[in-house]
């Protein structure tokens, strides 16, 4: 038996969660760093879902035990580009309701909770409202050919496999294209017009002008009154867009 929770009691737990969702390379975790430094909150950043990792099962989370089942990492970055991005909606939604039992806990804090999200614009329309919720943006391309200059472990990790893979450079322009599928202008698209507040990414600001410009979305306390228009920074992407 699968249990719903009525979504405008989770709205009432929720009015001190504030979520950022958006596409990679787009500044989420970062200002979601920020944000709970410069408010005293509770930072849940991305993938932090993962605390439930142990509860999940294949039966009822094919998605995410997908590593579970997977024949090997060759299997893995091979994949064609439409099974991958697939993968990664069935991985969202599933991350979702994980992401939402650990948020009924941590709204009781008494802090605000600021949230690297994975739970899709549908859903944060059924549990959020216009003022908490942000979309980050970057463009494809920053998305595709920036996957791997992070130093994280993970993507060294991916990238260590495509170097053993029997074709290095299928394998590769294989696993870019996946990438590219799940940041592609459809997508993309379909972000800016959710009916949240957009911002795109814009190198000309800082992460902490950016961090600022959240907080006003947010209407945090004692922020607003120090937000210049300088603080704006180089003509962002501030409309409240149909995400």
């Amino acid at each position: 038996m699968k249990i719903g929770i009525e979504s405008n009691l989770l709205r009432s737990l929720f009015q001190n969660v504030y979520f950022i969702n958006g596409t990679a390379y787009a500044g989420k975790s970062t200002a979601v760093k920020l944000l709970a430094e410069r408010f005293d909150g509770v930072c849940c950043g991305e993938n932090f879902h993962d605390a439930l990792t142990d509860a999940i099962d294949p039966a009822h989370q094919p998605n995410l035990s997908y590593f579970q089942t997977m024949s090997g990492w060759q299997e893995f970055l091979n994949r064609p580009p439409k099974a991958y991005a697939a993968w990664i909606d069935g991985s969202s939604r599933e991350a979702a309701e994980m992401e939402i039992l650990l948020l009924i806990r941590l709204s009781q804090s008494g802090r605000p909770v600021f949230v690297d999200t994975n739970i899709p614009p549908d859903m944060l329309r059924e549990i959020s409202d216009f003022q908490h919720v942000a979309i980050l943006l970057s463009p494809q391309s920053t998305s595709v050919d920036r996957f791997f200059d992070r130093p994280d472990p993970d993507k060294q990790f991916l990238l260590d496999q495509i170097h053993s893979a029997e074709d290095p450079e299928a394998t590769l322009s294989n696993f870019l294209a996946c990438i590219a599928e799940i940041n592609s202008p459809e997508r993309y698209r379909a972000f800016e017009e959710s009916g949240f507040f957009v911002h795109v990414r814009d190198d000309r600001m800082t992460p902490e002008e950016t961090m600022l410009l959240l907080a006003r979305h947010f209407g945090l306390p004692d922020q607003t009154s120090q937000i210049s228009d300088e603080s704006s920074g180089g003509n962002p992407c501030q409309r409240p867009c149909n995400r």
